[in-house]
């Protein structure tokens, strides 16, 4: 029982993220830039975004007339869910209610609906949300939500971060369009990376110099640097907007330098001053260790970081795969042997150990093989054949 405790507070510690109200805003700003209409006539559902704690709810129902939405839905997942229960305050909005009811309120989830102007001011707003028990504890997967998830056009959260594969797969089951938040490193994900290389989901317009501000009950037990005292919140670098719906940043082409302008000026030292870019020694790719770096009159194969995906642009390049262990682009040119990978360790480390060459792109260096980390395989829109 101890271990099942602490494997919920781990888990509870990586969901319970709320999202800035200037984040939310800055990004649906993009998709409305590019496409005004974007949202008209449109029923948006936030699963998982209680007003009580959530700016998803909010921002979205103060801007309800202005974006031209038809309906708005968001639930809340039962208190009894989270592992900081004991510490749960309802807030007068509920308690006010003629329909509050303490044991509701620890066990079930709730729904909030805005669609009219339920106070008579001539406006729908915020003050216009109305709410409900739902029948059960607010988990995406049940039937009740997933009625809701039907109904709705576009489905907009921070879904919890340990349950992202099923969220996404949630989403992308019913055929609707999303903006939703996660790791970066779901990029690598089976579950998402077809989606982006067949042009299904990209990423959003981004927070602001790539950083992430959010609250958490849990913020005071990161690390310095992590948790600022001064704002209350966290901060993390690897966190992005994943999506299908269409902004201008995406379309923008990535500015890039010839390959030899790259070996003679490039800022990164692991590229300015080299005679030619690393080859893979099992993919016919070169190894492009900056999204920066990428040269522009290199018609062949391209590795390059997950993080290019951030600036990719559609009508600038082709995305072929990505280096994996199973090869399920069928673009390696070498699989390694067992023996292959335990000898590669052996001069690596010194030791004895498998070191795994086939899970990504290899280089030779110093008379050693070594794997980079994990790239995306991409070539020039206008060399594609």
């Amino acid at each position: 029982m101890a271990n099942n405790n602490l494997t919920d507070a781990k888990r509870a510690k990586n969901d319970e993220f709320y999202t800035q109200y200037n984040d939310i805003e800055k990004e649906i700003a993009a998709y409305i830039e590019f496409n005004p209409d974007v949202f008209h006539g449109k029923t948006v559902l936030l699963p998982c975004d209680d007003p009580e704690w959530s700016n998803f709810t909010k921002f979205f129902a103060q801007n309800f007339e202005h974006f031209g939405l038809k309906k708005l839905i968001s639930t809340s997942y039962a208190v009894e869910s989270k592992i900081y229960k004991g510490g749960y305050q309802p807030t007068s909005f509920e308690t006010n209610d003629p329909q509050y009811d303490q044991n509701k309120t620890i066990q079930n989830g709730k729904i909030f609906t805005l669609s009219h102007d339920k106070t008579g001011n001539g406006k729908i707003n915020v003050e216009d949300l109305e709410w409900n028990y739902l029948a059960g504890d607010g988990d995406f997967k049940s039937n009740e939500v997933k009625k809701l998830r039907d109904e709705a056009d576009i489905i907009i959260t921070n879904p919890p971060f340990s349950l992202f594969k099923e969220f996404l797969s949630w989403i992308v089951e019913a055929g609707k369009e999303f903006v939703i938040i996660a790791n970066m490193n779901a990029i690598t994900y089976k579950e998402v990376f077809p989606l982006i290389k067949d042009d299904k989901l990209w990423l959003g317009n981004g927070f602001h110099a790539g950083n992430a501000y959010f609250s958490t009950p849990f913020a005071k037990e990161y690390a310095e640097g992590v948790y600022n005292v001064e704002t209350g919140l966290v901060k993390f670098r690897n966190v992005c907007w994943f999506t299908n719906l269409d902004h201008g940043r995406r379309h923008q082409p990535l500015p890039l330098m010839t390959m030899n302008d790259n070996l003679k000026f490039s800022k990164h030292k692991e590229i300015k001053g080299k005679k030619s870019y690393e080859q893979y020694e099992n993919y016919d790719a070169i190894e492009v260790s900056f999204t920066d770096a990428i040269p522009s009159d290199y018609d062949g194969v391209m590795g390059v970081p997950i993080s290019f995906l951030d600036k990719y642009s559609p009508e600038q390049f082709h995305i072929l795969g990505m280096c994996e262990n199973h090869d399920l682009y069928n673009l390696k040119s070498k699989v390694y042997s067992t023996i292959e990978c335990k000898d590669a360790y052996l001069k690596k480390f010194g030791k004895k150990g498998t070191y795994d060459l086939n899970a990504s792109g290899v280089v030779f260096r110093e008379g050693i093989l070594v794997k980079v980390y994990q790239r995306v395989l991409i070539k020039h829109k206008n060399t594609t054949k």
